[in-house]
């Protein structure tokens, strides 16, 4: 369960205050599955950014399955990060270096899962994904479709509750967005929280709650 509770950002652009957040509250159930519209600069990012605990917010509160973040540190925030939450971005953010299944292991290496076992999960993964027969690939020998679903398995090779997609098709053509919204959604029926923000409006349709955002706070919520 996610709980936004009058939360408020603000940001210092010269001498001026502007306000990325006014007063947003919002309950997102587990397993949900959310498309977080709006134009540039209605606070679309700015909303990712603190759910994903990649950011604070000037005011409100911010529970994450009944844990208050916002008088966390940082070191308890990674924490959260790291066990809960999985990103997925339009940019992919691929090592160019390491392989599929080296970049879909990373956040395991990094918090020191046992060799044998982080083996286990990406094969699993890297299966799920389609893409068992890419996994020795570097990215630049992937496709854009390729590339994001080594990016969408980096992200839930933890096995987080919450999966945040920013623009995920952004960098893609129809037919390739089309089959990475479609692993998303599959992700959702196993009961992963699906919060997905885009401009493309089919692509936005497609959720089971749709939320719409206008200077910094949410106009509907349908």
């Amino acid at each position: 369960m996610i709980e936004l509770q009058a939360v408020e950002r603000r940001f210092q652009v010269g001498d001026e205050i502007v306000h990325g957040l006014r007063g947003v509250s919002l309950s997102i159930a587990d397993g949900d599955y959310l498309s977080i519209m709006g134009p540039s600069g209605s606070g679309k990012s700015t909303l990712l950014n603190i759910l994903g605990l990649l950011d604070r917010p000037d005011a409100g509160h911010y529970r994450l399955e009944g844990t208050e973040t916002t008088t966390q540190d940082e070191e308890a925030r990674a924490g959260l990060r790291q066990h809960h939450i999985g990103f997925v971005f339009q940019a992919f953010h691929l090592i160019p270096r390491l392989t599929a299944a080296q970049n879909i292991a990373l956040p395991m290496t990094l918090a020191g899962v046992a060799p044998a076992q982080r083996e286990r999960r990406v094969a699993e993964v890297l299966q799920a994904m389609g893409l068992s027969d890419r996994a020795r690939h570097t990215p630049n020998q992937l496709s854009g479709g390729q590339r994001q679903r080594v990016a969408i398995g980096r992200a839930i090779v933890m096995q987080p509750q919450v999966l945040l997609a920013d623009e995920p098709t952004g960098n893609l053509d129809q037919h390739s967005g089309g089959e990475v919204i479609k692993v998303l959604e599959q992700l959702n029926d196993q009961g992963i929280t699906l919060i997905v923000v885009t401009h493309d409006p089919a692509i936005g349709a497609r959720a089971r709650r749709r939320i719409r955002m206008l200077d910094g706070a949410i106009e509907s919520d349908q």
